[in-house]
Formats: C-alpha cells, structure tokens, sequence
C-alpha cells in the first residue's frame, strides 16, 4: 500500500512541473545588436579641444605682383603686363590645439611642402624650387602658433570668427615671427576658413626674381592659408 501511495506522489510531482514548465513565457533569441560608431562633439567648455587639416580639403598660396617686359613674350610665351602670381599645393598638414572658452592655444603646428607649390608656369616653378625658396634643399615651411590675439569675446557655434594668430614661421632653415589675420567659423566637428599674412622674401633670405628685359617681381607677397580642421 504504501508503494501505491509513494507512486501517486511521485506522479503528481510530475504533473504539476510539467504544468509550470508550460505557463512560463518564451524568451525571444537574443539578437545581434550594432555597436554605435562614436562620434567627436565639439563644444564651447572649458578644455584643450584638438583639430587636424584635412588636407585634401586644404591649401597654402603666395601671392605676389609680378611685371613681366616684352621680352618675356618672345622668351616664355607669356602675357607682358603686371599680374597677380599664384603657387599653391594641397601637401598641408597640421594640428592646432585650442581651448575654445579661454581662448587659448596648445602643442599646434602647421607644415606646407614647398616641392610642391606650382603656379602654372613650368619655368617659374622650377626657377623658384632652384633659386629663390631652393624647395629641394629646404623642403618645408613650418608655422608653429602661440597666441590668439582679439579672439571673440562670446563666440557661438557657427558664427564667422575674426582674430589674429601670432607664432613662428621657418622658411629655408631662417625663422620669423609672424602674425595671420583669420576668419573661420566652427560649425559641427569642423573648423574652416581662411589665415593671410603679408611677409618680404629679403626676410627669408632671398632677393625677389628680376631679369633685365624680361620680369620683375616685388619683394613683398602674401601668405595664404586656406583650411579644413576636424575634431579628432
């Protein structure tokens, strides 16, 4: 009898786990999640925040007046008259620390390959690579910045900036201060906008390009700086 009993227990042991086992609720597969790609946030708090040029989106220009005789028509082909000369490269590079509230500056430094400048005209590049900047012996031009002067007093996030940048430019191993008027504006991740600065080629020691009969060029020419920096 007591085997009887003992068996009808065990049964309904049996049959009310299986009953509880049938109320519980399916749980769903986990599924494969994608992890957000993290993305950079520029604001305007207290704290280095650090841009790199985008250098495809970038270049480096001197400007500067030439006056070509007539000479220069039977020699090179080329238009008499005064003109404005432009050499430009894209090969910038650079990364510019800033503390967007104190408007204050970090390690920053700007590099513009100087091989690769090129205004058009294959004779004046190649005079200027051998004779004036002498690119190939003195391949780069480095501009290390070190204060912002007459930053915006309030500035808000996709506003036009104006303000000068002072630091040291290195042309053919001869160091210079040197001061750029900017204006750019920082809008998302991305600062861009335009840096001039007048400089004399006798500053880095070199006498401006002038030929009896063909062409003239004045001492004096502008930097130029044209720039895409994003947050990294």
């Amino acid at each position: 009898m007591r085997n009887v009993i003992a068996l009808l227990l065990v049964a309904l042991f049996l049959l009310t786990a299986c009953d509880q086992a049938a109320e519980q609720p399916v749980q769903p597969a986990p599924t494969a999640t994608t992890e957000a790609v993290p993305t950079v946030a520029v604001s305007l708090e207290e704290g280095l925040q650090t841009f790199t040029i985008v250098s495809e989106e970038s270049s480096a220009s001197y400007i500067v007046n030439e006056e070509l005789f007539q000479g220069a028509l039977e020699k090179y082909n080329i238009p008499i008259g005064n003109a404005v000369i432009t050499g430009s490269t894209n090969d910038v590079n650079g990364t510019l620390q800033i503390d967007l509230v104190a408007a204050e500056l970090g390690e920053s430094q700007f590099t513009v390959n100087l091989v690769s400048l090129v205004t058009g005209q294959n004779d004046r590049d190649g005079w200027i690579r051998d004779n004036a900047l002498e690119s190939n012996r003195y391949p780069t031009a480095v501009f290390i910045p070190s204060e912002l002067v007459n930053p915006p007093a309030d500035y808000q996030l996709g506003q036009e900036a104006t303000f000068q940048l002072v630091g040291d430019m290195t042309i053919r191993d001869i160091t210079n201060p040197l001061t750029f008027n900017v204006t750019a504006t920082l809008e998302g991740d991305t600062i861009q906008g335009f840096a001039e600065a007048s400089s004399k080629m006798t500053d880095w020691g070199f006498e401006p390009p002038s030929f009896a009969g063909t062409l003239t060029v004045e001492d004096e020419f502008t930097i130029r700086v044209d720039f895409v920096a994003r947050a990294q």
